[in-house]
C-alpha cells in the first residue's frame, strides 16, 4: 500500500486500550492531524491511578528528550539570521571547548591518555551528535569523569554546564560517530551565548508564545501540578510502580531548579505540542505565524549524516533512516515486518517517558503521543503506528 493513510479510529481506540489493559502503560494520549484538520484524538487509562484521574486533553506530560527537536528550531531561528555557520568551530562562539580533549585509552600503567581532536568540534557536530560528547555517568575514564564533574546537576546554569562538560574528555574525535549525548544542552547555551537571553525566556518569546503554546514549558506554576501526568516506572515484577515525588516534581516544579536544560525538561499538553508538530508539517508556519522558512524545515528534516559514518549506537532501532537537525529521518521503506511503519520523508523524535511524535509529509499528516513510562517502551510506538498506517503500509520508495 503507497496511497493516501486513511484513519481507522477504532484500531486506534483498540490500541490504546491494549496499551492499558497488558500493563505496559497506565494512562496514555493520541492526537492525529491530517489533511489540516484532526481526524483522531483518543484516550485510554489514567493520567494518575493513585488519584483515579482520566488522561485527557489539558493532562500535563513530561516529554523529556522530545524538547531537543523545539531546542533545534530555536537554534535554527538564529541560523537564519546569519548568526553562525554550520561549519564554524563550536570554540568560536563558546570558546571553553576550545580546550576540550578526546579519551584515547589507557597507558602501560593504566592512565587515561588525552589527546587534542583531530578537527575542531563543528556547530554542525552538536546539531547531529557527532561532537563525540557523553551523555552521563560509565564505566570509562570520560565516565568517571562526567560522575565528578555532573555538569546537568540542576543547580548549575547553562554556562556552569558548558564549564564542565567542556571538561569532561570526549569519547572519540569529532564526525566519527553517531552518538546520543548533551550536544543539544550545547545548543540551549549557544542560543544564550548569541542572544544574551535566558534560553528558557527566549523559547517561549520566539516559539511557545507565537504559536499559542500557552501550556509548554521548563518551569511550571504549581496550579498545574495537579494536572501533570503521573510518571510510572517497571518494578522486578514488571508491574508499573509510581515514581517519587522528586521524580514527579524536578523537571518542572522545583522552584531551586536552575537548569535550562536543551535535551530535556519541557511539559506540554497534547494539543500545546501538536501546534508545534503542525508548525513543522506546515513548513515553519501555523496560523499565519513563521517560526522558521520552510528550507529551514527541509534542512532539519534531511539526512546529515555521511554515509561513513557507520557507527551509529542504536539509531538504527528507530527504523530505516539517518539523522538530521535534533530529528531522525526516514530514508527508505520498512525494511521488514518487525520495523516501525511510516513513510520515506517522515522525521520525529520520542521522550525518556516513552512520549512520540512524528511528522508525515507524504500523507500531511502529524501525530503525538503522550504517556508516562520509564524504561522507554518502543513497543507502544510499534503499535500505535501499526494502528494508524496498517501492518502492510510500504510507502513510497526510498533512495
Amino acid at each position: 500500500m503507497s496511497g493516501t493513510v486513511q484513519i481507522d479510529k477504532a484500531r486506534i481506540d483498540r490500541t490504546l486500550a491494549d496499551m492499558v489493559a497488558s500493563g505496559r502503560a497506565v494512562g496514555v494520549s493520541a492526537l492525529v492531524w491530517q489533511d489540516g484538520h484532526e481526524v483522531y484524538f483518543g484516550t485510554a487509562g489514567q493520567a494518575d491511578r493513585e488519584a483515579e484521574r482520566p488522561m485527557g486533553r489539558d493532562t500535563l506530560a513530561q516529554i523529556y528528550s522530545m524538547t531537543k527537536p523545539v531546542t533545534g528550531v530555536a537554534l535554527m531561528k538564529l541560523w537564519e539570521e546569519g548568526r553562525f555557520g554550520l561549519d564554524d568551530p563550536l570554540a568560536r562562539y563558546l570558546p571553553e571547548f576550545g580546550q576540550t580533549q578526546v579519551f584515547a585509552g589507557l597507558d602501560a600503567a593504566g592512565q587515561p591518555v588525552l589527546r587534542a581532536p583531530d578537527r575542531p568540534v563543528l556547530v554542525r557536530d552538536i546539531l547531529r551528535h557527532t561532537a563525540g560528547f557523553g551523555y552521563g555517568a560509565g564505566e570509562d575514564f570520560p565516565g568517571s569523569e562526567w560522575s565528578r564533574l555532573d555538569p546537568l546537576n540542576p543547580s548549575h546554569d547553562l554556562a556552569e554546564f558548558g564549564r564542565r562538560l567542556a571538561e569532561v574528555p570526549l569519547l572519540l574525535d569529532p564526525g566519527r560517530e553517531w552518538r546520543y549525548s548533551a550536544a543539544v544542552d550545547v545548543q540551549a547555551l549557544l542560543v544564550e551565548k548569541l542572544t544574551g537571553v535566558p534560553f528558557e525566556t527566549y523559547v517561549r518569546q520566539q516559539i511557545f508564545e507565537p504559536l499559542g503554546m500557552s501550556q509548554s514549558g521548563w518551569s511550571q506554576p504549581e496550579n498545574r501540578f495537579a494536572r501533570l501526568a503521573a510518571m510510572y516506572q517497571k518494578g522486578p515484577d514488571g508491574q508499573l510502580e509510581r515514581a517519587s515525588e522528586r521524580e514527579q516534581r524536578g523537571l518542572n516544579f522545583d522552584p531551586d531548579r536552575r537548569l535550562t536544560m536543551g535535551g530535556a525538561g519541557i511539559a506540554s499538553t497534547v494539543d500545546d505540542y501538536m501546534r508545534f508538530a503542525r508548525m513543522l508539517l506546515n513548513n515553519g508556519s501555523l496560523d499565519g505565524v513563521t517560526i522558521l522558512r520552510p528550507s529551514t524545515v527541509k534542512l532539519m528534516a534531511t539526512d546529515q549524516l555521511d554515509p561513513r559514518v557507520t557507527e551509529r549506537s542504536w539509531l538504527s532501532s528507530k527504523g530505516t533512516g539517518g539523522f538530521g537537525i535534533d530529528l531522525f529521518v526516514r530514508t527508505a521503506r520498512p525494511q521488514d515486518a518487525a520495523e516501525n511503519r511510516g513513510a520515506v520523508g517522515e522525521y520525529f523524535w520520542d521522550g525518556r517517558a516513552s512520549t512520540l511524535f512524528w511528522v508525515d509529509p507524504v500523507n500531511r499528516l502529524t501525530a503525538v503521543f503522550f504517556v508516562q513510562v520509564v524504561p522507554f517502551d518502543g513497543t507502544l510506538h510499534r503499535d500505535l503506528r501499526r494502528a494508524i498506517y496498517g501492518d502492510a503500509y510500504q510507502g513510497p520508495a526510498g533512495d
